[in-house]
């Protein structure tokens, strides 16, 4: 290849000098862009890991709520049966007196 001629190299040297320093700007700015998106993206993950720590212990809370209806059933089912029986009781001595 033939050797630029040096008039011609030291015409485009500073314009590319200049090219490269802007070229270096743009890096620095992308690296910092670049850093402040995983800045934002940590803190939006550490949001949703509170948030599903939340939910579950809400969850949690339903569950045992929903544990100690089903433990209520049985008791309110005996209940109506006694209360059922009271009634016929009742009947059968108000006719009876």
């Amino acid at each position: 290849m033939e050797k630029i001629p040096t008039w011609i190299e030291r015409m485009l040297r500073p314009k590319l000098n200049e090219i490269v320093g802007e070229i270096k700007a743009l890096e620095a700015k992308i690296e910092s862009v670049d850093n402040k998106v995983d800045v934002r993206i940590d803190a939006v993950e550490k949001e949703i890991a509170s948030l599903r720590t939340e939910m579950l212990a809400k969850f949690e809370i339903v569950d045992t709520r929903f544990d100690s209806l089903e433990a209520r059933i049985p008791v309110m089912e005996k209940m109506a049966e006694i209360e059922v029986r009271l009634t016929e009781l009742e009947k059968k001595l108000s006719v009876h007196a």
